[in-house]
C-alpha cells in the first residue's frame, strides 16, 4: 500500500529542493551573468547582479583573442569523446566478463581498479610526462591528443568498468544463455544480446565519463602540446601575472560549459532512466 503524503508536505519539500537546486545553479548563473559585464562592472563593490550596462565585448575578445576559441573547442571534443568511446571498447567486455564470468578474485580486481583512483594524479605525472616528453608528445599536436585520449581512458576506465559492470548485474543471465543455446557466439552475445539490452546504462556512463573528461584540467594543462591544448587551457589564459580579467574569465567558462549543458539537458531523461537502471525489479 502506497504511503499517503499530504499537500503540505509535498508542497514543501518542492520548495526545498527548488532552492536547493538554485544554490547549486546560482555559481553558474552568475559565471554567466559576468561574462555580459565589462571588467569594471565584475569587480564592482557591491556586486551587480541584473541591472548593470549588459555588453558582449568579452565575448567578442574571447572569440578574437589568438586562434580563437574553436581549435579548443574541437580538441576538447576529439579528448572527450574519443577517450570515453574507446574506454568503452575495452569496459564492455571486461565489465561482461566480471558479471557474467566471474573468477575467484573478481571483486579483489574491482576492488583494485577503484583504488588507483584514490591516488593523487601528481603522483603519476613524472612518469607520464617523460614518455610524452621521450616519445615527442610535447610538441606534435596529432601525437598529444593521441596521448591524452589515451590517458584519459586509462584514468577514467575504472569508474566505466565499475558502472557496466553494476548494469550488467541486473540483466538475467537466462537471457544470454538462450542466445547461446541459438547459436550466438561470444561477440555475437555481447553486441547483438547484452549490449542493446544494457543501453540505458551505458548511456548514462558515456554521458558522465565525456563530463569528466571534457573538465579535467589537470592532466590538459600540464602535457599537452600548444596546438592541442583544449578549454580548460583557454580558461587559464585568462589568468595571468597582471592578474584576473573577471569579464573575460566568465565568458570563456561560460562558453566552455555550454556544450556540456547542452548535452545535459536534453539527454537528461537517458541519464535519469540510466542511473535507476536496476533500481526498480
Amino acid at each position: 500500500m502506497a504511503r499517503q503524503v499530504s499537500n503540505s508536505t509535498k508542497a514543501t519539500w518542492t520548495a526545498v529542493a527548488w532552492i536547493v537546486g538554485f544554490v547549486i545553479f546560482f555559481p553558474i548563473l552568475w559565471t554567466i551573468l559576468t561574462g555580459f559585464k565589462s571588467e569594471d562592472e565584475a569587480i564592482a563593490s557591491p556586486p551587480h547582479f541584473l541591472f548593470f550596462s549588459w555588453t558582449l565585448d568579452s565575448y567578442h575578445e574571447v572569440f578574437t583573442r589568438g586562434d580563437g576559441y574553436w581549435p579548443f573547442f574541437w580538441n576538447s571534443v576529439i579528448i572527450a569523446f574519443g577517450s570515453t568511446l574507446l574506454a568503452l571498447v575495452i569496459a564492455i567486455p571486461s565489465a561482461w566478463a566480471m558479471a557474467f564470468a566471474p573468477g575467484k578474485k573478481t571483486k579483489d580486481l574491482l576492488m583494485w581498479m577503484l583504488s588507483t583512483k584514490m591516488m593523487p594524479a601528481v603522483g603519476a605525472l613524472v612518469p607520464i610526462f617523460l614518455v610524452f616528453r621521450d616519445w615527442g608528445m610535447l610538441n606534435n599536436t596529432f601525437l598529444s591528443l593521441v596521448g591524452m585520449v589515451i590517458v584519459l581512458m586509462l584514468i577514467n576506465l575504472p569508474i566505466i568498468i565499475w558502472m557496466l559492470y553494476t548494469y550488467f548485474k541486473e540483466i538475467p543471465n537466462d537471457i544470454l544463455e538462450a542466445g547461446r543455446m541459438d547459436g550466438a557466439s561470444l561477440s555475437q552475445e555481447i553486441i547483438h544480446i547484452l549490449t542493446p539490452m544494457a543501453v540505458p546504462g551505458i548511456a548514462s556512463t558515456l554521458l558522465l565519463n565525456i563530463i569528466l573528461a571534457w573538465n579535467e584540467a589537470f592532466w590538459t594543462l600540464n602535457i599537452t602540446a600548444p596546438g592541442a591544448a583544449p578549454l580548460t587551457a583557454f580558461i587559464s589564459g585568462y589568468s595571468s601575472p597582471e592578474g584576473l580579467f573577471y569579464a573575460k574569465l566568465s565568458a570563456a567558462s561560460t562558453l566552455a560549459i555550454a556544450p556540456i549543458l547542452i548535452i545535459g539537458w536534453f539527454s537528461q531523461k537517458q541519464l535519469v532512466r540510466g542511473l535507476t537502471f536496476g533500481a526498480v525489479k
